[in-house]
């Protein structure tokens, strides 16, 4: 496929989220609901049919754009995303490698991550997340250039109670965010998905933590809707979202992928392809990264 044909088959648009947003994958935790899959190995690096389970939401931020990420992560599996992702230059990135020593919530990644946003507006997705549909980095970008202000990502579910929900205006502001409610106001779940300006380490660091001891990212995003400031990008039925985190989820991204890929002749979530469609590749660097993977 030549680069016309290429770049037409994707995503990969050369457009700009704000210049210096950075990204962040949080890939920590201890899989506990995947025990005893991840006794000896972290559950971001099970394999989703073909890929590591980051290249998915690793790949959502490539397709925003950004270029400088962040993986957040425990000491002991660092070494491991490390000798998998590198310093990110094969990709034409640039990765940096954060430890979380203790999950005490999403929103502590902020408070970890603050010298490396250095005041810079961020993009959060959670490192179990899957997402696929046409327009996605779209939704990002437009998403990201919001200079004030949050993004939450939402997705129709059949039983909201196990979810953040979020309730939407018809301009696409929340006009309320719940953690797991037993009478969910909407069937809205807000997904592993979030985009931030550059006051959201300042606001993290004024959290309280929850009931059971974490900084919640429902909270932080609360803050946000109450200054009339979080916004919400819903992603409609042509989207798929998937969390990763029990065996029976597991196995039904790793079918989506391959039904996807076989059917389409297309790779999902392929990190040289996306690097390439976005500039941050020359045709060089896509064969020297295909050349890479052997067989």
């Amino acid at each position: 496929m030549d680069a016309d044909a290429l770049r037409a088959a994707t995503d990969g648009h050369a457009m700009s989220p704000a210049p210096n947003r950075k990204g962040l994958v949080l890939a920590g935790g201890t899989g506990s609901r995947l025990f005893p899959i991840t006794l000896g190995v972290s559950k971001q690096l099970l394999p989703v049919y073909d890929k590591p389970m980051v290249y998915y939401p690793l790949s959502v931020l490539m397709l925003a754009g950004l270029r400088e990420i962040a993986i957040i992560t425990t000491p002991h599996d660092k070494p491991a995303f490390e000798r998998l992702l590198g310093t990110g230059a094969q990709w034409g990135m640039s990765f940096t490698y954060i430890t979380q020593p203790s999950p005490d919530g999403i929103a502590q990644v902020f408070l970890l991550a603050e010298e490396f946003l250095a005041g810079a507006p961020c993009s959060l997705v959670l490192g179990d997340n899957l997402f696929y549909g046409h327009g996605m980095s779209e939704m990002m970008v437009k998403a990201g250039a919001r200079m004030t202000g949050a993004t939450v990502f939402a997705h129709a579910v059949q039983d909201p109670r196990a979810y953040g929900v979020v309730v939407v205006d018809a301009y696409g502001k929340a006009t309320e965010i719940v953690e797991k409610p037993e009478n969910p106001p909407s069937n809205l779940a807000a997904t592993g998905l979030y985009v931030y300006d550059d006051q959201v380490v300042p606001m993290a660091k004024i959290l309280k933590p929850s009931a059971r001891g974490e900084l919640e990212i429902t909270d932080l995003n609360r803050m946000y809707l109450e200054a009339g400031n979080l916004h919400v990008e819903v992603l409609g039925r042509g989207f798929a979202w998937l969390d990763t985190g029990t065996p029976s989820d597991l196995l039904k991204a790793a079918h989506l992928v391959e039904v996807l890929q076989e059917r389409q002749g297309l790779m999902i979530s392929c990190p040289e392809e996306i690097a390439f469609n976005m500039g941050f590749l020359t045709r060089e660097g896509l064969i020297e990264a295909a050349n890479r993977m052997g067989k």
